[in-house]
């Protein structure tokens, strides 16, 4: 009788149990929630490193403008005693050709407004926001800007006697590096604004001057919500930054049920033959706890929220004759 040969055991093929799949899931959010973090202080890093460069490259372009002007360009310009006039373009559009941007340059008409000539005003210039900004985004035919002029402390600009405010730029200036008397290595320039900065505007009267950042709701006025949305725009609410509070300053607003951390415009440069133009404009930043600023001496800082309101506001004026502390 013949012998059926022996069958050999079947192989048991090992794979994962659930609850071995679930450890190695486990594990891998784990990681993946250890790690994320860290790519993200690396984004924000070389975000913080490219909005400093592009300072530096404003810095750069606004020395290359007084050696071959020998003043520093206006920011704005307006004719005294005469109401409804034009656009005017901004402190940043006349640096165009020490950017890099000469053939947008020379597209310009700088004696006619910019509302006309929308071929420049819709291009988006890189270099003009920081890349941490979350609202990079047209404005129908405009771009934001977020590297603010700084117009000074409160005033803006007189139209009776032509008088400006007391920063490094202002309506009609033509400020040379004689007139920072305080230094321009103590005079901020440039500093950081958020793109789309809501802000109430005033067509008419003077405002008193807020004392603290939450009296900026009481002074009244429309609620916009397009500051710095603009660059070719020669209006402080689009264009400039005033030390009237400190970097990062909250001033909050009521906006029927949603809160908005608002900026203040008194009577637009231009709109007005007799009234004077006021603007509390603080400079913001999505950076951590500093917002960084462009010196005219060219260098550039990062300058943090918690600063001494008297430091900023003497950084702010070119001939205050404060003497700056270490900051």
């Amino acid at each position: 009788m013949l012998r059926q040969p022996a069958r050999k055991p079947a192989s048991r093929s090992h794979g994962f149990t659930l609850i071995e799949l679930l450890v190695v899931i486990a594990i891998i959010a784990i990681l993946i929630a250890l790690l994320l973090p860290a790519v993200q202080q690396a984004r924000e890093a070389a975000r913080r490193t490219q909005c400093k460069n592009n300072l530096k490259q404003l810095g750069l372009a606004l020395h290359n403008y007084h050696d071959t002007f020998t003043v520093f360009p206006p920011g704005g310009t307006y004719y005294a005693n005469i109401a409804s006039q034009p656009g005017s373009w901004s402190t940043q559009s006349r640096l165009l050709p020490y950017v890099d941007q000469a053939n947008l340059h020379n597209l310009i008409d700088f004696s006619q407004g910019y509302s006309a000539q929308t071929t420049v005003s819709q291009i988006r210039i890189a270099m003009f926001i920081c890349p941490s900004d979350v609202n990079d985004r047209a404005n129908g035919a405009h771009w934001p800007i977020t590297y603010a002029a700084n117009f000074g402390e409160w005033l803006l600009w007189n139209p009776t006697n032509n008088q400006f405010g007391s920063g490094a730029f202002g309506p009609n200036s033509r400020t040379g590096a004689r007139d920072f008397t305080d230094g321009t290595s103590n005079t901020i320039g440039f500093s950081e604004v958020k793109a789309w900065q809501p802000y109430l505007r005033m067509t008419s009267g003077t405002p008193t001057r807020p004392t603290s950042p939450m009296g900026v709701a009481s002074l009244g006025g429309t609620l916009r919500l397009t500051g710095h949305t603009e660059w070719v725009e020669g209006r402080a609410a689009q264009m400039s930054f005033t030390t009237t509070f400190g970097p990062n300053a909250e001033c909050l607003y009521d906006d029927a049920g949603t809160p908005r951390d608002i900026d203040f415009m008194a009577v637009s440069e231009g709109s007005s033959a007799t009234e004077s133009s006021f603007g509390s404009l603080t400079s913001r930043s999505y950076h951590t706890g500093i917002v960084h600023s462009l010196l005219m001496d060219g260098s550039v800082r990062s300058v943090s929220e918690n600063l001494d309101i008297n430091v900023w506001r003497n950084l702010g004026t070119r001939a205050g004759g404060e003497v700056v502390s270490e900051f």
